[in-house]
């Protein structure tokens, strides 16, 4: 019995002395990093007040024309005659971009209206042969003039003009929409490569496409907010979140796309930084460059009442974004908290507020 009252009392002595090591290392943490008090440091401050914080989801992603169509000749049977198309030139819906030689194809549009008109005349003879007005068609019963056409060979002959006539149409090649040229490939007094399209247009609008990780789905809505921003050329862009793909990938991920406005200076197949951004309500916010390490653990330093030292603050962050923390614990609202030139600061070091 006496053994055991020993060890409880020696366990709970242990315990105190912990708590007491523990609370002299903060000190001692305070103190060791205390300055000279001739020495006075210029800092700016903040008052730490509640603020609408946007937690952020940050992710690479990949510029898409929302419009993209690569163009092709139907055929490479005729030599192109003319390419106006140019590469980042703007279009507009049904302007030319590139045409085909179509001198056979007219000579046979022409033999196939000849045809026709043969055709039309057997036509008439037919119909007056069994006693009706070619002229009056609306009295023509459907099925004889059916049975007239096939006979006459006016049907084979008027498919033919109708195929000629959308050939020569498709030798032209127009743009889709509005947009931009991109990609040409094509050469004029060359025959087309069946392989490759004359060009494409990109146009509509810009997409994003990015990936996040299956946990952040609860986070990333559409209709969330998206600044995306290139690395290669300076500029900011903002969009919003369009539609998710509700299928995880064998690497985790989910492909998310968003949809630029004002795109202007995003190019198709750009790579770019995209973050997400959504708000979670009021809370306390202080900026990255307020908290500093200290022994490992997050200090926050801010002015004493008088205004005329740091006090050194343990905190607790939350949530993060690309510029501040969210303070959970070690704060009050109020607080006037150093933001700049804090990083050799000590407990209760004289300072200097620049406004």
């Amino acid at each position: 019995m006496k053994k055991c009252l020993f060890l409880l009392l020696f366990t709970a002595l242990i315990a105190c002395n912990g708590k007491e090591d523990k609370d002299k290392a903060d000190k001692e943490n305070r103190s060791e990093l205390s300055a000279e008090p001739s020495k006075v440091t210029e800092v700016t401050v903040m008052e730490l007040l509640p603020d609408d914080f946007e937690h952020e989801v940050v992710s690479n992603g990949r510029v898409a024309g929302r419009n993209r169509a690569d163009l092709y000749f139907p055929s490479a049977d005729a030599v192109i005659s003319s390419v106006v198309a140019r590469n980042g030139a703007g279009v507009r819906k049904g302007d030319a971009l590139a045409s085909l030689d179509t001198y056979k194809l007219e000579e046979e549009l022409r033999q196939a209206k000849t045809q026709l008109a043969k055709a039309e005349l057997e036509l008439k003879d037919a119909l007056i042969g069994q006693g009706y007005d070619p002229e009056n068609t609306a009295r023509i019963p459907d099925d004889v003039m059916k049975l007239a056409r096939l006979r006459s060979g006016y049907t084979e002959a008027d498919d033919r003009v109708s195929s000629v006539s959308r050939q020569i149409a498709e030798s032209t090649i127009r743009a889709p929409f509005d947009g931009t040229v991109a990609n040409v490939s094509a050469k004029a007094f060359n025959r087309p490569d069946p392989s490759k399209p004359v060009c494409t247009v990109v146009g509509g609008g810009m997409d994003v496409e990015f990936k996040i990780l299956e946990g952040e789905l609860a986070v990333v809505k559409p209709g969330d907010k998206v600044v995306v921003t290139p690395f290669s050329t300076a500029g900011v862009f903002n969009g919003r979140v369009a539609q998710i793909n509700p299928v995880v990938d064998d690497d985790g991920l989910v492909t998310v796309t968003a949809s630029v406005d004002g795109a202007a200076g995003l190019y198709d197949g750009m790579n770019v930084r995209v973050s997400v951004r959504k708000s979670l309500g009021q809370q306390l916010v202080v900026p990255k460059s307020a908290v500093v390490l200290r022994s490992g653990k997050q200090v926050v330093f801010t002015l004493s009442d008088d205004g005329g030292k740091a006090l050194w603050n343990y905190v607790h962050t939350g949530l993060e974004n690309m510029g501040n923390y969210s303070i959970t614990d070690g704060l009050e609202p109020g607080a006037k908290v150093i933001i700049s030139n804090n990083i050799n600061l000590a407990h209760e070091a004289p300072v200097k507020v620049l406004k």
